[in-house]
């Protein structure tokens, strides 16, 4: 969805979004493997029946840098705040797995469906 990333340098990414895919930083566990709980940063309809705090599964290595902080719709922290979902005109993407998630990744899922149909 980015311009970049530092997973294949030199290979240019979709630049749906402007910024770049980085590393989680040195000291973290890597890949992040497991539960953290979400920051919202602004209200999108997918996010209907999700709460600040409410918990997702991740497993990752890389991470969305978006330029505009305005694309960020929820963070999470793992050695740092990262974008664990972003926003922009009719695109959603999450760093989370929202299929591993439980109850609230489904909810998310519902929700995506529901915005798509109407």
């Amino acid at each position: 969805l980015f311009q970049e990333s530092e997973e294949s340098p030199g290979a240019p990414g979709l630049g749906w979004i402007e910024g770049k895919v980085v590393r989680l930083p040195d000291g973290v566990m890597i890949p992040q493997m497991g539960w953290n709980s979400l920051s919202i940063k602004h209200r999108v309809e997918i996010f209907d029946g999700i709460n600040e705090g409410d918990m997702f599964y991740f497993v990752h290595s890389y991470y969305g840098q978006p330029r505009d902080n305005s694309v960020i719709a929820a963070t999470t922290d793992h050695g740092v705040e990262l974008a664990a979902a972003v926003h922009k005109d009719n695109l959603f993407a999450t760093q989370f797995h929202p299929e591993k998630s439980g109850p609230k990744g489904l909810r998310i899922l519902k929700n995506f469906v529901r915005s798509t149909i109407c």
